[in-house]
């Protein structure tokens, strides 16, 4: 009979801390169906919607925890916070009681939190995964618990020195059809025209694509390209409006499940700066405007977007000065002059660690002497 390896992986509610998470899985899967050994793995997060239908649909288990960020200086808010904790933490311990796992993997999001802690003190192997320039709060505080941290960025902020990171890169999903053609509903897309992957997140993003829109109302013959556009999901019925105004055929949806097979078929990709998505278009050497989310934990998008702009790897736009005209010239400079996206194809390509998912499964696998 063959034995079976629980692993938790152990974070989520946005894209760019399940998804690392959902990489390091696959990788397992694929190095434990050429041994004896079966996995089972076991993902512990929140209940938000996205998380439990990505998950389904690349069909692990899940099971969710109250969680929320420690917010508030009074007495009144320090005392939730530390009740939320409480709760958690108790859930956690059942969870492990029930579930047994051989080892625990947090990816971020304070969801990670009390699982990580608590497999600290019941001394079960335990890792984080950083995947911003700056890391979270959340991992910031696991740090000093967690044996091991792998990180994506080789400086990562605070934590340069530290005898427990280990570099590896971000864990990229690698590229597989969950989502069927008639699902994409790509609308009379053309290979010969130039492709254009607009995208502000899991979430959506309305200031992308008011500024894109806007964009495209400025620029001659947008029928020369073909348009993706991810709008998240309070954005998706204007934005479909819109482009059926301006008579601009585009695929405009609400949420792509399967980002990485559109990467593949696009030229320039326009998005948010968070460490999955760099990540993957490292991987694939594809030209990107950066906008980060001025909001997200200690500017940390900017940060990634810094280190990829300093080496001419990509473009960034502030926010703050986003608005369709700047959105349009740096579209053009980039669409008009194929040489600097073809060096900024192969600066890309250079920064790619690809194999991230494979080297933390492996530590996973050494760490109970399962060699795959």
């Amino acid at each position: 009979m063959n034995k079976v390896l629980n692993i938790i992986i152990t974070g989520g509610k946005t894209g760019g801390h399940l998804f690392p998470g959902i990489a390091v899985a696959q990788a397992l899967d694929r190095k434990l169906n050429r041994t004896s050994h079966n996995v089972e793995v076991l993902f512990v997060g929140t209940n938000a919607v996205f998380e439990i239908q990505t998950l389904e649909k690349y069909g692990y288990a899940h099971k969710s925890i109250f969680s929320k960020p420690i917010k508030g200086s009074n007495i009144i808010s320090k005392a939730f916070s530390i009740s939320i904790i409480l709760v958690s933490l108790i859930q956690s311990m059942i969870i492990m009681k029930n579930f047994r796992p051989d080892f625990v993997l947090g990816v971020g999001g304070f969801s990670s939190f009390a699982i990580v802690l608590t497999a600290w003190v019941l001394r079960i192997p335990t890792a984080i995964q950083e995947q911003n320039a700056f890391p979270g709060l959340t991992n910031r505080l696991l740090s000093r618990f967690a044996k091991t941290i792998f990180t994506s960025f080789k400086e990562t902020k605070g934590l340069i020195n530290n005898p427990k990171v280990n570099y590896v890169g971000n864990p990229v999903r690698k590229t597989e059809s969950i989502e069927s053609e008639d699902s994409l509903g790509l609308k009379n897309f053309d290979p010969n025209k130039f492709t254009i992957l607009v995208t502000g997140g899991s979430q959506g993003a309305a200031n992308i694509n008011t500024a894109f829109m806007n964009a495209l109302e400025l620029m001659d013959d947008t029928g020369r390209f073909n348009i993706i556009h991810q709008t998240g999901i309070k954005d998706e019925n204007e934005i479909q409006l819109k482009y059926k105004t301006l008579k601009i055929n585009a695929t405009a949806k609400a949420f792509f499940h399967d980002m990485p097979r559109l990467q593949e078929i696009t030229d320039l990709v326009i998005t948010r700066a968070g460490a999955g998505t760099i990540s993957e278009l490292c991987i694939k050497g594809l030209p990107a405007i950066f906008i980060p989310f001025p909001h997200a934990a200690d500017d940390h998008q900017t940060f990634n977007a810094k280190a990829l702009e300093e080496k001419d790897a990509a473009v960034m736009i502030k926010e703050s000065e986003l608005t369709g005209q700047t959105l349009k010239k740096a579209m053009e400079d980039l669409i008009e002059n194929k040489v600097r996206r073809d060096r900024m194809a192969q600066m890309l390509k250079q920064l790619a660690m690809p194999d991230a998912d494979e080297k933390i499964a492996a530590f996973i696998l050494k760490t109970k002497d399962i060699k795959a």
